[in-house]
């Protein structure tokens, strides 16, 4: 209590001195906690959500991935990672300033949070995000390449689209866009990059004809529970602050989830007489994907319809992906997380709307300039993204093999390219 006042005195007499240094307790505690619920998103949730929908022979490779991306991912975001996404003002690229974390310390700050809370927390959105698409090519992308490839693509794609969208000074920052935890940073940008990889890489042999069930469902629910939780850490968190905004994106973002858990479940039941496991579980990420670049901006009436278009919209797109194109997106990347994310940026223009609860338009918006911010961030994300994947997979591809052989893919990746197995029963 003594300090606190001693903390207040000093702070009307030195008012520039100590304010400039004012820790908020509560919003850096709540931002540590969402650093590990978005940590928890991937490891283990993600991880074991993707292990369980690919066959038993190929488990320990997709759990390899994640984490060995989520290895990878700090260690650059430390190098260059967060410097280039956070320093400076440039319209499409930060400066090397933070290079290494130079000038992250005890003291530094970033609003009301320590600095160096703000990075961590960052850094778990660099690691979730290759990890979603390595469901876009699950079973069949060599080890080696997939690691290549994700290190390179996040300094092409992820590093320089999150300085657009969340940087100050970044374009389409700078324009307005909508998208408070990663629409087109994260969702669009993944599952574009999924679905250019299974093209180019190629389908699994045997799809679509030949049966690729999930091999372990109760994983993936588990995987999926997990996700749910962590998502509350993904998008509270982004409003970097213990507040009353952080608790509306939480509410809308679990309302969201229910909605497209029940709109997907409620689609297969309807066709198929019998509502499937799967299909809630599938529908619950479809929810949470679209609502997250909305999250900030919606209210809760707002939040039931983007999660139940989302549930519906995703469901049909991945019908129309693996059923009418034969893309063998093997665990649904871009119908899900693609088409989600760019739905969700796009209702944001309209549900922000005071009328439908949401937060109101910016001074000087209305639905129609927002919805053209809007559309702009989808198109130049999803374009981007599309360009850099084919022609960065093209480049690797003449230097290692991308796909493994026909005799690796029938054994299965965990056997001949870690040398262990998932299960020894």
């Amino acid at each position: 209590m003594k300090n606190i006042v001693f903390i207040s005195l000093l702070g009307l007499l030195l008012p520039g001195v100590v304010h400039a240094q004012a820790i908020d307790t509560g919003d850096t505690a709540w931002m540590l906690t969402s650093s590990a619920l978005v940590l928890f998103m991937l490891l283990p949730g993600l991880s074991l959500f993707y292990a369980g929908l690919v066959r038993n022979k190929n488990v320990l490779s997709v759990l390899m991935q994640c984490f060995t991306i989520a290895c990878a991912m700090s260690l650059l975001w430390f190098l260059v990672g967060y410097s280039l996404a956070f320093s400076g003002n440039g319209a499409f690229i930060g400066n090397l300033d933070k290079a290494f974390l130079s000038g992250v310390t005890v003291d530094s700050m970033s609003g009301t949070i320590p600095e160096s809370v703000f990075v961590v927390f960052q850094m778990t959105f660099i690691m979730i995000t290759p990890a979603l698409f390595v469901g876009g090519f699950a079973e069949r992308m060599n080890f080696a390449p997939m690691l290549v490839f994700s290190i390179i693509w996040c300094l092409l794609v992820y590093i320089p689209v999150c300085h657009w969208v969340w940087a100050e000074g970044g374009w389409l920052y700078e324009r307005g866009l909508l998208d408070l935890a990663g629409g087109t940073v994260v969702h669009i940008t993944a599952g574009v990059t999924a679905l250019v990889a299974a093209i180019v890489i190629g389908n699994r042999s045997g799809f679509p004809t030949k049966p690729m069930t999930p091999h372990n469902l109760t994983i993936t629910v588990a995987g999926a529970g997990m996700l749910w939780v962590g998502w509350f850490g993904f998008n509270g968190g982004s409003q970097v602050a213990a507040n009353g905004s952080a608790g509306m994106t939480i509410l809308v973002t679990h309302l969201s989830a229910a909605a497209g858990s029940l709109a997907w479940m409620t689609i297969e039941w309807v066709r198929f007489r019998k509502p499937s496991v799967l299909g809630i579980v599938t529908g619950m990420v479809a929810g949470l994907g679209t609502i997250t670049p909305a999250s900030g901006a919606v209210g809760p009436l707002g939040a039931v319809l983007v999660g139940l278009s989302g549930g519906t919209v995703c469901y049909f797109a991945t019908q129309l992906i693996k059923n009418k194109w034969h893309i063998d997106d093997s665990l649904d990347v871009f119908p899900v997380h693609g088409v989600g994310g760019a739905l969700g940026t796009l209702m944001a223009a309209f549900f922000v709307s005071e009328q439908w609860g949401g937060a109101g338009y910016a001074e000087g918006m209305n639905f129609g300039s927002q919805f053209v911010v809007q559309l702009t961030g989808v198109l130049a994300t999803g374009i981007y993204a599309a360009v850099v994947t084919y022609v960065l997979l093209k480049l690797i591809g003449i230097m290692m093999p991308l796909r493994a052989d026909v005799e690796t893919e029938q054994q299965g990746l965990d056997l001949v390219q870690h040398g262990e197995t998932g299960y020894n029963l």
